[in-house]
């Protein structure tokens, strides 16, 4: 028997979870630490103090937690087919967050927008947990791509050629419309009118502010909205401090998320 090809616009199934598997995930990759090896030798110590259900990366420590994305099969090729360095592999919290949120909008009106695209590798991961040839909508993705224009924010990798690299990434992806520019210039008559998805990860916080003064309006009800950085302490608090005033002006109020991100719903 052959396979059922699946139409355009169809959604991915969830696999069906083993009811006796218990996951843990461990990735060396985190942030803001002054002695990673001993680090290291810290968190797998402590592991062994709890039950299973373990999840350690991406500055996030917790157990006895089903960690939904090792249940979710198309989610888990998704993930493990972009991971280019240690940070992809170690988001893969923040990656399912993305699928879940794209799952949820893709049954609404409206594109898909991201800002702050750096190498493609959350937008791709997005469509390809779809099927590229199952995703229906248009992806937009904006990024000054060949320099980072926040001071002190450069990634490795980052900077003249990044956008022809990230333009082959996407070869073959005809829904997704890269734009390369400082936001939030680069969206004047270059964007969507209707937006169902939105992803924000623009590392300061005047920047993302002006986004959103200019797509949230063009957000549908039911939307949702990712703020990567918003439960980010550090040099991302300001972040939080001025989406805070921004949405609490505007009577919303940011679920932050232990991820690190901040996530918002259209009304």
């Amino acid at each position: 028997m052959t396979a059922r090809k699946k139409k355009k616009g169809q959604l991915p199934t969830l696999s069906a979870p083993d009811k006796g598997k218990v996951y843990s995930f461990y990735s060396a990759q985190s942030w803001g630490v002054s002695d990673p090896k001993r680090f290291g030798q810290l968190m797998t110590e402590a592991a062994k103090l709890v039950v299973g259900g373990v999840y350690l990366g991406d500055n996030l420590f917790t157990w006895m937690r089903n960690i939904s994305a090792l249940d979710d099969a198309e989610f888990q090729k998704a993930w493990r087919s972009n991971i280019t360095n240690p940070a992809d592999e170690a988001l893969l919290w923040r990656r399912y967050i993305l699928c879940c949120a794209a799952y949820h909008c893709a049954q609404l009106e409206g594109d898909f927008v991201e800002c702050g695209v750096l190498f493609g590798t959350g937008v791709k991961t997005v469509l390809d947990f779809f099927g590229r040839e199952n995703f229906a909508k248009t992806f937009w993705a904006y990024d000054a791509f060949d320099r980072n224009p926040v001071q002190g924010h450069g990634f490795e990798g980052q900077g003249p050629g990044l956008f022809d690299k990230v333009k082959a990434r996407f070869e073959g992806y005809d829904q997704v419309k890269l734009v390369r520019g400082l936001l939030p210039a680069s969206l004047k008559r270059n964007s969507p009118k209707r937006i169902a998805y939105l992803h924000v990860d623009l590392n300061k916080a005047d920047f993302e502010i002006a986004v959103l003064e200019e797509l949230f309006p063009r957000m549908v009800p039911g939307g949702v909205l990712i703020l990567d950085d918003y439960e980010w302490s550090g040099v991302y608090r300001e972040q939080k401090i001025a989406h805070d005033a921004w949405f609490q002006a505007r009577d919303y109020r940011v679920f932050p998320l232990p991820t690190g991100q901040g996530l918002v719903l259209k009304r």
